[in-house]
């Protein structure tokens, strides 16, 4: 915890759970994307967290924007970002949006379909599209299965389809999996893509970008490489599999820009057993799986959690949120230690909470606030 987030906790009403963002940290990530990475250009993932204030941040530090939505697209232009900056990410689009992020200046869109492909040429004629493929994500916590992208061998009729409707066959994408801790994920990706690459020259179309997608890690409970890690990694790659014809590189950091620059101030509601024999108790706090914390859903997510009261004797705790639903439980197959000593109505510091907690926080659900948030 930033000990700005610190003084801003010790300052604050205390109006119920909250996340409180800080920018400096947010800053710090920015740059040190763009140091590992020079020649490639950072796209942040707006739907990590799309506060005003760190759109607007990112802006004047000269970042693009990966974009899932025009709602999204707007909130971008609103900082006073170019639509040159930002790229439509999103593989399933209804037409009429395709056409409204056209008409804003969009000319940069994701397609993994033929379909999506005759809605763009008819939408955003004359657009440049890139492919996304389908990665298998081993080695992420957060897989990103197969909702996105197509098969490789497909992809270069997709991109020669596009071509041939007047559009401009840009490039190919991937996604590794979210909150990825190998290294060597992206050498496999860059594989695919240069073979999509080698395959489009073939029949006369030169492709220009690799869209390198995010993955970029936060740290949770276990460490993680460091970006400049990252950085050498996938340079590495990118020289193995294109040689010295490199192409335009894009990356969309999220998790790994702004996940550590979030904490979570929560409450504890309730302690109790389900038996007296039971020596796992369960703790609900005034937040859950439907005021941000969907992402530990199957324990995906595991968050590192600080209370006053750290350092002294720990028992197994089954972590669940205050609302009237069973799934509403936070860590029960993976019981989590916390202080023999916690009580109704202690703190709770919910860390590396920066990224997807705001977003996915539900609006009234039971008829809890949804979580407010603060940005510093």
């Amino acid at each position: 915890m930033s000990e700005r987030i610190r003084d801003f906790l010790r300052r604050r009403d205390d109006d119920g759970p909250c996340v409180v963002v800080d920018l400096d940290i947010v800053r710090d990530n920015y740059e040190t994307f763009a140091k590992a990475l020079p020649d490639t250009s950072v796209y942040y993932a707006v739907k990590a967290n799309p506060a005003p204030e760190i759109l607007s941040l990112l802006e004047s530090l000269g970042s693009s924007f990966d974009c899932a939505s025009v709602g999204e697209i707007e909130m971008v232009l609103a900082t006073g970002a170019s639509a040159d900056r930002i790229s439509y990410g999103n593989t399933i689009k209804k037409e009429r949006d395709i056409a409204k992020a056209h008409a804003y200046g969009v000319r940069l869109f994701a397609v993994d379909c033929p379909e999506e492909v005759e809605k763009i040429a008819r939408a955003a004629p004359g657009s440049r599209v890139f492919c996304r493929v389908l990665c298998d994500g081993a080695g992420a916590e957060w897989p990103l299965s197969r909702k996105f992208g197509c098969d490789p061998a497909m992809a270069p009729d997709v991109l020669e389809h596009a071509h041939r409707l007047g559009l401009q066959a840009y490039g190919v994408s991937f996604h590794v999996g979210s909150q990825q801790a190998n290294l060597q994920a992206w050498d496999f990706a860059l594989a695919m893509a240069a073979g999509v690459f080698q395959e489009m020259a073939v029949r006369g179309i030169d492709l220009k970008m690799v869209n390198m997608g995010g993955g970029f890690p936060t740290r949770y409970l276990k460490d993680v490489p460091g970006v400049p890690s990252y950085g050498a990694a996938i340079f590495g790659s990118l020289t193995k599999h294109f040689g010295n014809r490199l192409p335009a590189t894009i990356i969309e950091p999220g998790r790994g820009m702004v996940g550590n620059a979030g904490l979570i101030e929560a409450e504890v509601v309730l302690i109790s057993k389900k038996s007296e024999q039971d020596e796992v108790r369960w703790v609900y706090l005034d937040i859950g799986k439907f005021h941000g914390l969907a992402e530990t859903m199957d324990e995906a997510i595991r968050y590192p959690i600080r209370t006053e009261k750290d350092g002294a004797e720990t028992v197994p705790c089954v972590l669940a949120g205050p609302t009237c639903d069973s799934v509403d439980v936070l860590y029960e197959k993976t019981p989590y230690p916390l202080p023999v000593s916690l009580s109704i109505g202690d703190k709770v510091l919910i860390e590396a909470t920066g990224a997807y907690t705001t977003t996915y926080s539900s609006v009234g659900f039971n008829g809890f606030a949804p979580l407010a948030s603060y940005v510093i």
